[in-house]
């Protein structure tokens, strides 16, 4: 199924870099060009697997074949919208183990535009690619979606314009939430199922049960269980960011530390450290999460906090929760078709087990 979403990906984005090429041959070569590459480069197209498998597993045939692997790779581009321009927000320096596109560009232009030039137009780059790549995918969900009978067609558009916009906020809420300082474990919740749950699970499972003609309820059962599973999924990664092994996760440990992310892990850490008094792991956290020099030293200070005060292990727990909901959730939808155990395999997955040992960082994992 990645294959056939690939080749889908590698006839749709020939066209639209030619097309652009055809419009001004610095945009394509600069923008066009690289957004068609970064969409070719992604990794197990999870997002669309999801969406595959919910088909399958509400479907007693195949389904519409041709709008599903065309809606899949839309979902590709939307992806590469978000990361895009999240690692222009955000200041990162790498992506998918490659320099992030905004300083791609920067670096082109350094020579001759100067440092502070050529960092203006990698920003602006990043932006515009994340334009071009979400215009490019609603132009092919949108010729996917023309395929369908027209009420079919109604809820799958309703569905897709849901999700946009849920992409758009969570990206708000985290940079807002990052600003703010905020520590609201029920708001670090929120952020959780915007910015990752809902359209890297829930809305890629919503779209296959609604291609498959499946009934309200059994959406609706079927929805939860890709809730839970994507934020049990986006705890984890917050999990792994501190305490996981980089050479497992392919991140070094402490970015959301550094950048000061509104995390669930740092919430719970926070609320735990004022109700108990613990004036120490406040100042802990007050002192390094958003500090950007954080050390191998500061941040095992910052791990014995999120230990200490029993955010890891509550963490956790709601992850094993979270889990056994969703499980419960996927039991009630009952979905009959031939994909629902392998949908059954991949909301496991995504919810699956936690981190090991606290403290499992590798050394020399901060930069």
């Amino acid at each position: 199924m990645p294959g056939a979403v690939g080749r889908v990906l590698d006839h749709y984005l020939d066209h639209r870099v030619a097309r652009a090429a055809a419009a001004d041959g610095t945009f394509a070569a600069d923008v066009a060009l690289r957004v068609a590459e970064f969409t070719r480069s992604g990794g197990k197209r999870t997002r669309g697997q999801f969406l595959w498998w919910a088909m399958r597993a509400c479907g007693r045939g195949d389904g519409p074949v041709g709008t599903a692997l065309a809606t899949a790779a839309a979902l590709e581009l939307l992806q590469t919208c978000a990361l895009v321009q999240d690692d222009v927000m955000d200041g990162s320096v790498t992506r998918r183990g490659r320099r992030a596109l905004h300083l791609d560009v920067a670096a082109r232009y350094a020579p001759d535009a100067g440092e502070r030039g050529a960092e203006h137009l990698g920003a602006v780059a990043g932006v515009l690619a994340g334009d071009l790549a979400l215009a490019w995918a609603d132009d092919l969900a949108a010729a996917a979606q023309a395929e369908l009978r027209a009420q079919a067609g109604a809820r799958v558009r309703e569905v897709w314009s849901d999700l946009r916009t849920e992409v758009v906020a969570g990206q708000y809420a985290d940079v807002h939430g990052q600003v703010t300082r905020s520590r609201s474990p029920g708001r670090a919740l929120r952020i959780a199922r915007l910015k990752s749950a809902m359209y890297s699970v829930e809305r890629p499972v919503h779209l296959g049960a609604v291609l498959a003609g499946a009934g309200p309820e059994e959406v609706a059962e079927l929805r939860r269980a890709g809730r839970c599973a994507g934020i049990a999924f986006q705890l984890r990664d917050d999990l792994d960011g501190v305490f996981g092994d980089p050479a497992r996760t392919g991140k070094p440990c402490g970015e959301d530390l550094r950048a000061g992310k509104p995390t669930y892990l740092a919430a719970v850490a926070h609320a735990r450290a004022a109700a108990a008094g613990d004036r120490v792991s406040s100042s802990v956290l007050e002192r390094r999460l958003g500090d950007p020099d954080l050390d191998d030293e500061a941040l095992a200070e910052v791990r014995e906090v999120l230990v200490g005060t029993g955010a890891r292990a509550a963490v956790l727990s709601l992850v094993e929760r979270l889990s056994a909901r969703g499980a419960e959730h996927l039991e009630r939808a009952r979905p009959a078709g031939p994909g629902a155990g392998r949908l059954a395999d991949l909301l496991r997955a995504a919810a699956g087990p936690a981190p090991g040992p606290a403290g499992a960082c590798g050394a020399g994992a901060a930069r």
